[in-house]
């Protein structure tokens, strides 16, 4: 019974830090006029927080194998409502941002904490384990919804200032729970740091996540675009050169090599360069074209996040013990594209029952049927030394995969939009519905791509369970 109540403490946790993708999203212009800071300032909101969480997760997992995972957890979430509540109290747009870095690093060390206590928790029963990565793979996809939900209740009805705040109520619960009902088990031996290989992979995937990020502002032929992509790209080739080298590797590569695991990995990071288009395009389209405020755009959302619970809890609990990964995530990954392809029906004049929900509905099981299957995956059979940065790899890869679909799909958006009124001139409507049916059919690619994917890399039958357990008490 403990170990559930673990569950409930961690997925709290996950649920604080997905909710933090999105929720902000729609505080933001409420914030700009707050604090009056221009507007292309907002992007800085979003980016600080994605550079930092995205470029110290894989220390953040290799620190809670090496320092124990329950001690990174509660200083990942002391942190995290320290952070937010700075963030909330904030007279500019500097403490802001502040507060947002300072979100992402004690993300990084509560995301990979969290999943690997997850991990090692349930490491002994395929049944029970399923059930839990059900759970936990439902919050990680209806959580995106729900900060959209949870950020327009927030903002219209009290201040936007309370889609920070809310994270002390959050992290309150989870810090006390992770107190009473987590427990680290045994660690290994602390070991030297693998300094350059640290400092190869966090000055890369921060060259990445910025360069991604301007894209949009600067375009892709821009030094200021490609420049950062390419040489944090080049530094991650480095770090995989440093790895296979070094004698206690921050990211021991027979994590990633092994197939299903690796399956997992790539499959997120597909599936996570789609997902973004849900979350941001539709929202544009239920605001702009539509009229809808954001309690009302939030609400909009909640249909999807039961569909996701609804197929993640029962994808984990009932057939991934008995299937295994391979029939699962390639058919989520097609009932997204089915969701993503509904969508290039909408119009200017379309309703939300007739054209919105039905893509929602089906996006939602989809989603259920990726997540729970793929993290459980991502972290299945990996020795108990290694759960730490295993874990991360899993959010890596979701940040990743969400960084270069916000920044495509808005670039191919905005240059769909451009050409149509270059055509005809005027027609703004038409052409911003353009831009969205353009980005829905691409994201609808992306997820046929990533069931090809999971289809082929993924073995047959269910995952192997590790002899290595960590008790709940």
């Amino acid at each position: 019974m403990n170990r559930w109540l673990a569950l409930v403490v961690l997925s709290l946790a996950q649920l604080m830090d997905i909710l933090d993708s999105t929720i902000v999203n729609i505080a933001l212009p409420t914030a700009q006029r707050d604090l009056g800071f221009p507007a292309d300032y907002r992007q800085w909101v979003l980016t600080g927080y994605a550079l930092a969480f995205g470029s110290l997760l894989l220390l953040g997992g290799r620190l809670s194998d090496f320092f124990g995972r329950k001690r990174l957890f509660l200083i990942g979430v002391g942190g995290f409502a320290v952070a937010s509540a700075f963030g909330g109290a904030a007279g500019d747009f500097s403490m802001l941002l502040a507060a947002r870095i300072g979100q992402g690093v004690f993300a990084a060390m509560l995301a990979p904490a969290a999943l690997s206590l997850l991990s090692v928790t349930f490491a002994d029963d395929a049944k029970e384990r399923g059930r839990a990565f059900g759970i936990f793979g439902a919050i990680s996809g209806a959580g995106g919804a729900l900060g959209l939900l949870l950020g327009g209740v927030l903002t219209q009805g009290l201040s936007w200032r309370w889609c920070l705040y809310v994270n002390l109520i959050i992290a309150a619960v989870a810090f006390v729970g992770g107190m009473v009902f987590l427990r680290d088990g045994d660690r290994p031996e602390r070991r030297r740091p693998d300094l350059a290989g640290t400092i190869a992979v966090v000055l890369g995937l921060i060259g990445i996540v910025y360069g991604l990020g301007t894209a949009e502002a600067h375009g892709w032929q821009d030094v200021r675009t490609f420049g950062p992509v390419v040489v944090g790209a080049l530094l991650l080739v480095a770090f995989v050169l440093i790895e296979r080298r070094t004698e206690f590797p921050l990211l021991p590569l027979r994590v990633v090599l092994d197939r299903v695991r690796g399956a997992a990995y790539l499959s997120l990071a597909i599936s996570g360069t789609g997902m973004f288009a849900v979350f941001l395009f539709l929202t544009y389209y239920l605001a702009n074209t539509l009229g809808y405020t954001p309690l009302e755009t939030g609400f909009a959302f909640l249909p999807m996040i039961g569909s996701v619970m609804l197929g993640a809890v029962f994808s984990g609990a009932v057939l991934l013990p008995r299937t295994g990964p391979r029939p699962l995530v390639p058919i989520g990954c097609v009932l997204a594209a089915i969701g993503m392809a509904l969508l290039t029906g909408i119009g200017t004049y379309s309703t939300y029952a007739g054209s919105v929900l039905p893509a929602l509905l089906v996006t939602g099981i989809g989603f259920g049927l990726i997540f729970g299957p793929v993290q459980n995956a991502a972290t299945s059979g990996v020795r108990s030394h290694d759960a730490g940065v295993a874990s991360a790899l899993v959010t890596t890869a979701q940040q990743i995969g969400g960084s270069i679909g916000t920044a495509v799909f808005s670039s191919l958006a905005t240059t769909a939009i451009g050409q149509c009124l270059s055509a005809h001139p005027g027609a703004t409507a038409a052409a911003t519905l353009a831009g969205y049916h353009l980005v829905f059919w691409i994201a609808a690619a992306v997820f046929l791509g990533s069931a090809l994917v999971a289809g082929l890399l993924f073995r047959s039958g269910p995952l192997p369970i590790s002899s290595e357990v960590l008790v709940s008490a």
